[in-house]
C-alpha cells in the first residue's frame, strides 16, 4: 500500500489549486437557487454541457416552482428529452417544484435533511446545491471526485460517504469551501480515467498513483 498523505502535504496539493484557480465554478448553467437544484437532478448520469443545452430553452420560461408547475410534467419531459432518464427526472422536477410550493413557501431549503426529502434528490445532489446555491463547505462525491480522493492518496475509501467523510476531515478547513470543485475539475479534465494527464497535473508531485503517466 502506498504511504498515506501528510497533513502538510495535502495542504500543499489545495495551496496547488487555490494559486491555479482562486474561485472555481460548477459548469452547469442556472439563474437561481431552484434552477440550480433543477439542474443538479438532472445532470446525474447525463454531463453538465448536455444538461445545459436542455435547460435553457426551459429556464427561459420557468425559473421558479410555480411557472415548473404550471408548465406541467409532459412539457418538462419535452424540454429535457435529450436528457438520459429523461421521463424519470421529468417527473421528479415537477413533483419537487410542487414540494417547494407546498411545503417551503417556493423557496428552495438550506438543510441537507429538507433537501434530501425532495424527490429525485440524494446526498450527493444537496451538497451540490448546499454548496453552489448556498456556500457552505460540503463535498460532493461523483465518480471524479471518488477517483481522484483515492487514486492520490488524499481520501481513500471503498464508497462515496467515506470519501465524502475523509474528504471533510483531511481538507484544510480554509480551503474546504472550493474542494468539492477543484476535486471533480481535477478529475474531469486531468486526473481522468482511462488515460490521467500526469504530465500536466499540478499536484503530481505529492500525488501516490503508482502508475503515472509520462506526457
Amino acid at each position: 500500500m502506498p504511504k498515506p498523505l501528510t497533513r502538510a502535504e495535502i495542504e500543499k496539493i489545495f495551496e496547488a489549486f487555490s494559486l491555479h484557480d482562486p474561485a472555481p465554478k460548477g459548469e452547469l448553467d442556472y439563474v437561481n437557487v431552484f434552477t440550480l437544484l433543477v439542474a443538479v437532478v438532472l445532470s446525474a448520469q447525463a454531463t453538465d454541457v448536455g444538461v445545459n443545452k436542455a435547460t435553457k430553452a426551459l429556464f427561459a420560461i420557468a425559473d421558479t416552482p410555480e411557472k415548473m408547475v404550471a408548465l406541467g410534467e409532459d412539457a418538462i419531459r419535452e424540454h429535457i428529452k435529450t436528457i438520459g432518464l429523461y421521463r424519470n427526472k421529468a417527473r421528479n422536477v415537477f413533483l419537487l417544484s410542487r414540494m417547494l410550493i407546498e411545503k417551503h413557501a417556493s423557496e428552495v431549503p438550506d438543510t441537507r435533511e429538507a433537501l434530501e426529502a425532495l424527490p429525485g434528490v440524494g446526498r450527493k445532489t444537496a451538497n451540490v446545491v448546499l454548496n453552489i446555491g448556498f456556500g457552505q463547505p460540503t463535498i460532493a462525491v461523483d465518480t471524479h471526485l471518488f477517483r481522484v480522493g483515492n487514486r492520490t492518496g488524499i481520501a481513500p475509501g471503498k464508497t462515496p460517504l467515506a470519501v465524502e467523510l475523509a474528504l471533510l476531515k483531511r481538507v484544510p478547513k480554509h480551503h474546504l469551501l472550493h474542494a468539492h470543485h477543484w476535486l471533480i475539475l481535477h478529475g474531469r479534465y486531468v486526473c481522468k480515467a482511462r488515460k490521467p494527464e500526469c504530465y500536466r497535473c499540478i499536484i503530481a508531485e505529492w500525488c501516490r498513483y503508482p502508475a503515472k503517466t509520462a506526457g
